[in-house]
């Protein structure tokens, strides 16, 4: 096994093909072909199905593409520690929220420091994020999760309470709160399993043997603001992430305080990558 034929797998995986990983490589696809023969031959392996359209990773291919991933991410650390003195921080850095709402100061501030790092950022659900994570796809997740794991590490960016929210028609007018046996007879609008803010609900709710169940089940935070925002049922959101809607009251849930916390996590192994380590060291002052 040599260097090249990994560089070579990795590059056509990332890419999704042999010409575009010949291209970023500066290479011949034919070249890049022979690196990628060479090595499932020499380790009697298939990592690449084949078609006339497009190559997809074997089984074999994923877990040796997430071992890439850690290799080529080494190499670059190694590199960085380097040329630290001299070289600014670069590259990109993927972050995967629950909420955007948690990171944007933290973010305009990151980006007045870094102007060289470009930021990405996506929504996923508590359970989506720390799989990205592991998965080397994102760097960085915003979580609402207290423990995320011990392969985690987390910085506490506080909490605050789980609301329920309706469109102004439909409950009576001037009511600003609802009960749990209540939200048990009312249509209810939940996030997709996986969500933590539907997981707190509905664990709240059994310690007290009421049953929760959603009358639509909407992908994402702001699907269900839509849904709720046509007269459908009742949703639920941290209240730091309501923001402010005129078609939509807030409701408190009486005789509850269930309590949202958000934290910023990362795999442990990769806090020496430079964009992991700034962005934290960046939302760390920020706390100060």
């Amino acid at each position: 096994m040599r260097h090249s034929q990994l560089k070579a797998f990795h590059h056509v995986a990332l890419l999704g093909g042999f010409s575009r990983a010949a291209e970023a490589l500066h290479l011949t696809q034919p070249a890049i072909s022979e690196q990628v023969r060479k090595l499932e031959q020499e380790h009697d392996v298939l990592l690449f199905s084949r078609d006339r359209k497009r190559v997809q990773l074997t089984e074999a291919g994923e877990q040796l593409f997430l071992r890439t991933k850690q290799y080529f991410e080494i190499e670059l650390q190694i590199h960085d520690y380097l040329t630290e003195t001299s070289a600014a921080v670069h590259g990109t850095l993927r972050i995967v929220a629950d909420s955007a709402h948690h990171v944007t100061d933290i973010l305009r501030v990151y980006r007045q420091r870094y102007p060289n790092v470009t930021l990405s950022l996506r929504v996923g659900n508590t359970e989506e994020i720390l799989e990205e994570l592991r998965a080397y796809n994102a760097e960085i997740g915003v979580a609402g999760s207290p423990s995320p794991g011990k392969d985690m590490d987390m910085l506490d960016l506080g909490a605050t309470e789980i609301i329920g929210f309706a469109s102004k028609d439909l409950l009576p007018k001037g009511k600003t709160s609802v009960t749990l046996k209540e939200l048990s007879k009312l249509p209810l609008i939940f996030r997709e399993i996986g969500s933590k803010t539907r997981e707190k609900l509905v664990q709240e709710a059994a310690k007290q043997k009421i049953t929760l169940r959603p009358a639509i089940e909407a992908e994402g935070r702001e699907a269900v603001r839509e849904v709720v925002a046509s007269g459908a049922g009742i949703g639920f959101v941290s209240r730091a992430e309501f923001g402010s809607d005129v078609r939509l009251v807030p409701l408190k849930i009486d005789g509850h305080n269930i309590n949202m916390s958000e934290s910023l996590v990362h795999l442990s192994q990769r806090r020496d990558v430079k964009v992991i380590r700034s962005f934290m060291d960046c939302a760390r002052s920020l706390q100060r």
